[in-house]
């Protein structure tokens, strides 16, 4: 099999996990098969110097840009820098960009783990794709590059021979979907339980969580964030939410636009969707009784709210997810 040499970008700063997650994949890949995968993964930087990741843990280059030879596959990662007010940023450094843009000229693809999107987009290579990166630098990446068209929910994206991955552990999914594309979604799987991962993850699963999301600096919000998540089953209507806090339909639409970037009734389907994610990971519930438990009533609300948020089924979701 001929050789795909796959490159690794490595700078000073650059995230350990980004750099150290593909390359294990790529590696028990070659455990799940009888003849040689024809990868061979290689550390790229400016010079053969150790570099220094964000962890502290220095890495040594194979080999320097200028000495990669015909590449098959880019892998970016990205770094960070945080201000006083931990406020997350993605760094860029020139020498970085032009270095990736020398490569990805003759690559069969090119793909970004976590920050390492703006790179990418730095290097124009993201213009008028659709991509992903980690949510906290998400409206950073928009910003820098309104020609990108930044989805901040998938977990990875596809478009056209670019790849970009959302946050950290994300990287697996990623690099599992480039297996999958190079030898088969049972290969990918196999790779997966050596990895103790449940099952793949699909592009579009979010990469969100309802319970992760930023605590509002409104009381009247928290408060219907619990009274939401302990009512759940209840139809929940925006007058009705409206009722508990005192407020009107408008003012209290405005506050959920305002504090939590969405209208009452998304944030409630949102939570449904989470509910219904739990019980469809962790029971054998029928589709019908997950539905009532969570508000949505009938499967096909239940399975149009999963498409909506998940791009994925309820029962492939369970499929690819349940636990036990």
């Amino acid at each position: 099999m001929t050789d795909r040499l796959i490159v690794i970008v490595l700078f000073d700063g650059v995230d350990l996990l980004d750099v150290t997650g593909p390359p294990e994949v790529f590696s028990l890949l070659q455990r799940e098969m009888v003849e040689p995968t024809g990868y061979r993964v290689v550390l790229a930087a400016e010079s053969m110097a150790p570099v220094t990741t964000s962890a502290g843990v220095r890495i040594l280059p194979d080999v320097t840009f200028a000495e990669v030879g015909p590449v098959d596959t880019v892998v970016v990662p990205g770094a960070v820098e945080t201000d006083s007010h931990r406020r997350v940023s993605a760094v860029v450094d020139p020498g970085v960009v032009a270095a990736v843009s020398r490569l990805a000229e003759g690559a069969r693809r090119v793909a970004s783990v976590c920050v390492g999107a703006h790179i990418l987009a730095a290097a124009g290579l993201l213009d008028g794709k659709r991509a992903t990166t980690h949510w906290s630098t998400a409206q950073q990446l928009a910003a820098e590059h309104p020609k990108v068209i930044v989805d901040a929910d998938p977990i990875y994206i596809r478009d056209e021979n670019v790849w970009t991955g959302a946050g950290l552990t994300a990287c697996l999914d990623l690099t599992l979907a480039l297996v999958a594309d190079d030898f088969g979604d049972e290969l990918a799987l196999r790779v997966a339980r050596q990895l103790v991962m449940y099952l793949k993850r699909p592009s579009g699963q979010s990469q969100f969580s309802v319970s992760l999301e930023p605590v509002s600096t409104t009381r009247r919000i928290e408060d219907l964030r619990h009274y939401i998540a302990g009512n759940i089953a209840k139809p929940l209507t925006v007058t009705d939410l409206a009722e508990q806090v005192h407020v009107s339909e408008r003012q209290l639409t405005r506050i959920f636009r305002t504090e939590l970037g969405m209208t009452p009734a998304a944030y409630i389907e949102s939570a449904r969707v989470e509910v219904a994610r739990h019980r469809l990971e962790t029971s054998d519930e029928t589709l019908q009784r997950i539905a009532a438990a969570c508000g949505f009533n009938t499967i096909d609300t239940l399975a149009r709210a999963f498409r909506r948020q998940l791009d994925t089924t309820p029962n492939e979701y369970r499929r690819r997810f349940r636990i036990g």
